[in-house]
């Protein structure tokens, strides 16, 4: 069983105030163009297709010629994809039963009711059976119904909310099987601080939304989705892909690409990176202006200044946009040492919960909780 690992499409994403419908369509095709030269039996996409949850109709255009170009390059294989935390579940689900007859699974929502259980897609190779379980980003609030609450009322943790959803599953441990998830999975031992994270992803106050990777010991490989920087989690088998398109100035210099995930008997996983290539790399030039000049391009290029004179040149934006066409911004270097402003105004370093916490002052532990779920809420609510 061969099948391809995508996530985190994004289609709709403004970099730095700039379009990338150009670069998207570009990256898509080339996706379109690897399935045709490996003709993988299925394409999974672990999330976030869009990057807004009412994508623009351009956005929507962009990813219906991208799943018919797909479904002509490999018009016998099974294309499953769920919905990310960018997405807007509903929307993905549009048309979830129609679809499923034509090799199509879009799925938005997790299962939220008794009765319901994590949709499940079975293929078959000259080993056996291959078991997809896809799993749509879970929050502990929209699955209450099924998983319960904490003795108190209050919702239960993401870790534990995905145990108990996963925990319902039958699933037969001398098959193989496949979950397709968009969560925060931490490797066990490790906390949320040791794990990079991309300025492009949302990330919840007080990383509440974590997962320990242990939950996905059933699975034979873990297709994953939501952290942009391709990672594994704790396993060769438990990985991250990232995104195929540098989302922010962050993933500069990263080899994007996508996992080709090819599967014998039970045990025997084998993975290979298929390198994608922009349209345009994304770079980051630091030096004087004289020195950043020199390396004219027409890359997406993030300019750090590091002599302070520059920045009182009058023409200095105009010889760097003829220098950089695709300019994405200029910044200025600056030493700790004489940041006075840093130092004047802390708050400005603040995260939103540490702005609360240090307004309100003396705040007892059950009222940083409260605090970190009204926050998080909010943040929910505007995504």
């Amino acid at each position: 069983m061969k099948f391809f690992h995508l996530s985190d499409l994004h289609i709709g994403l403004k970099l730095v105030n700039r379009s990338l419908k150009e670069d998207q369509i570009h990256i898509l095709q080339q996706i379109i163009q690897e399935a045709v030269r490996h003709q993988p039996d299925a394409v999974v996409i672990a999330g976030d297709l869009y990057d807004k949850a009412v994508p623009s109709a351009e956005a929507v255009e962009i990813f219906d010629d991208f799943l018919s170009g797909l479904t002509e390059a490999v018009p016998s294989a099974e294309i499953m994809m769920i919905s990310g935390n960018h997405d807007s579940a509903q929307r993905i689900d549009l048309y979830r039963s129609i679809l499923g007859t034509r090799r199509i699974h879009m799925i938005g929502r997790p299962p939220q009711e008794p009765g319901e259980s994590v949709e499940k897609v079975s293929l078959k190779d000259s080993v056996g059976e291959v078991h997809f379980y896809l799993l749509p980003f879970v929050r502990p609030s929209t699955v209450r119904n099924l998983t319960g609450t904490c003795e108190d009322g209050s919702h239960l943790s993401y870790d534990e909310t995905v145990r108990r959803l996963i925990g319902r599953e039958t699933i037969d441990p001398d098959a193989r099987n496949v979950l397709v998830s968009h969560q925060f999975y931490l490797p066990v031992g490790k906390s949320a601080g040791e794990m990079e994270r991309m300025d492009s992803e949302i990330r919840t106050v007080g990383d509440i939304d974590e997962v320990r990777a242990d939950v996905l010991e059933p699975f034979d490989y873990a297709a994953l989705g939501h952290i942009h920087k391709p990672m594994k989690v704790g396993s060769e088998v438990y990985r991250y892909c990232g995104t195929p398109l540098a989302c922010s100035v962050s993933e500069a210099g990263q080899q994007k690409g996508i996992i080709m995930v090819e599967m014998e008997e039970k045990g025997s996983v084998r993975t290979t990176v298929l390198p994608l290539t922009p349209l345009r790399q994304l770079r980051v030039i630091r030096g004087s202006l004289e020195e950043v000049l020199l390396q004219s391009c027409g890359d997406y290029v993030s300019v750090v200044l590091t002599d302070e004179h520059d920045a009182e040149l009058p023409d200095l934006q105009d010889r760097l946009r003829n220098a950089f066409p695709f300019l994405l911004e200029i910044r200025r270097e600056r030493l700790r040492s004489v940041d006075y402003r840093a130092s004047s105004h802390p708050e400005e370093n603040l995260s939103p919960f540490e702005l609360c916490e240090s307004f309100l002052q003396d705040v007892t532990e059950e009222e940083k909780h409260l605090l970190r779920d009204v926050i998080n809420t909010v943040q929910e609510e505007r995504e």
